[in-house]
């Protein structure tokens, strides 16, 4: 099978201009097949401030409104994945924008109400994506850039975790592909010590992941990221990086990248 990368890439970078540059580039650099999926939340909340909206979080996810639901859309699906769109052919890469809608390739559930309403955002079912037209658009030799939002095939535009639909298109796509997942953010990798960045543990396989967690060295945002990661290697994801976006170029390089999760 052909490799293919699925890269997502943390708000952090989006909202610092040199930063978003230096990491498209890199990106562009990669050999062979890849996707890439962003958020764009900081730039969202700044811009529904400015329109008198305000924004509501629980548990650090955001609740998605009908009128949050439009600005997302907008900032999501127009502003931020148009901008990396444009650069990414400055650096020779044919990037096509999408969002789940588009070709039909992603289609989530509403998340039900629970304990909290989160509004229009999307869940993602195990038949959520359509590896047979992202396929065909890959075999075209396009690059395609997933802002994060979904449909539920009904008209509805949902408001989707960036990091849950970089899992999905990885196992989505592993019976095509040998599909290697990267989460690129602002630290080097997973680490032992949250205050040293040099701290970085290069490999973790099952067994070591559930001694971390015991110890307590992996907790807090950090436990889902990893969950979610192991999920994707347990479906036929070969393996899973975590690390710092500004130093994806060291993968193209065959130099060791942050954190490898792997069986």
């Amino acid at each position: 099978m052909k490799p293919l990368w699925i890269i997502k890439i943390g708000g952090n970078v989006i909202d610092n201009p040199e930063a978003l540059d230096s990491f498209l580039k890199d990106f562009s650099a990669l050999d062979g097949a890849k996707v890439l999926i962003h958020g764009g939340g900081k730039i969202a909340t700044q811009i529904a401030k400015g329109l008198g909206v305000e924004t509501q979080m629980v548990n650090g996810r955001r609740i998605t409104d009908a009128e949050m639901l439009k600005i997302v859309t907008m900032v999501y699906g127009g502003l931020v994945n148009k901008n990396v769109v444009a650069k990414l052919q400055a650096n020779g890469t044919n990037a096509i924008g999408m969002t789940g809608a588009d070709g039909n390739v992603i289609k989530a559930i509403k998340r039900p109400v629970k304990e909290v309403d989160f509004g229009f955002v999307g869940d993602l079912t195990e038949t959520s994506i359509n590896d047979t037209t992202l396929s065909q658009i890959l075999e075209a030799g396009l690059i395609p850039v997933f802002a994060a939002l979904t449909h539920d095939g009904n008209g509805q535009i949902l408001n989707t975790n960036a990091d849950t639909i970089a899992s999905a298109l990885a196992v989505g796509l592993s019976s095509r592909y040998e599909t290697k997942l990267i989460y690129c953010f602002e630290k080097n990798g997973v680490l032992t010590d949250i205050n040293n960045d040099d701290s970085v543990i290069a490999k973790i396989n099952p067994a070591y992941f559930e001694e971390l967690t015991q110890q307590g060295i992996i907790a807090d945002g950090m436990l889902p990221k990893l969950q979610n990661a192991f999920a994707a290697i347990s479906n036929g994801v070969k393996e899973v990086y975590i690390g710092n976006a500004g130093k994806l170029s060291d993968i193209n390089q065959g130099k060791d990248f942050g954190t490898c999760l792997s069986l």
